[in-house]
């Protein structure tokens, strides 16, 4: 059932991926990929630009950018989906997305 944690120890384990809220979101994305019906470039890419948009925290990238890298997307098309991005979200979006992916890419 349900532990009594403070909420410290719950952050502490949605950082290390060990909670129900972490569950529930890879239950969220189970699937998505096939039903896009996009080739997975494409839909890696449209991820991250996704990501770019939300401003999202480093720990997102990576898992983007790390799958993204494992298919063999180069990063100068990261950075093209950046470019495509910026004039709709905005420089301050762009240099953190930037940041993000960097570190991503380093800790990939």
């Amino acid at each position: 059932m349900t532990e009594n944690r403070t909420p410290e120890e719950n952050l502490g384990a949605l950082a290390e991926g060990n909670a129900p809220v972490f569950e529930t979101l890879v239950h969220m994305t189970t699937d998505t990929f096939e039903r896009s019906g996009l080739d997975e470039e494409t839909y890696l890419l449209l991820r991250i630009a996704a990501l770019v948009a939300m401003d999202a925290a480093p720990a997102s990238y990576l898992l983007n950018v790390g799958a993204a890298g494992a298919i063999g997307v180069p990063l100068e098309k990261v950075q093209g989906t950046l470019v495509a991005v910026a004039p709709v979200v905005g420089t301050a979006r762009i240099v953190s997305a930037a940041g993000h992916i960097a570190e991503a890419y380093q800790a990939a």
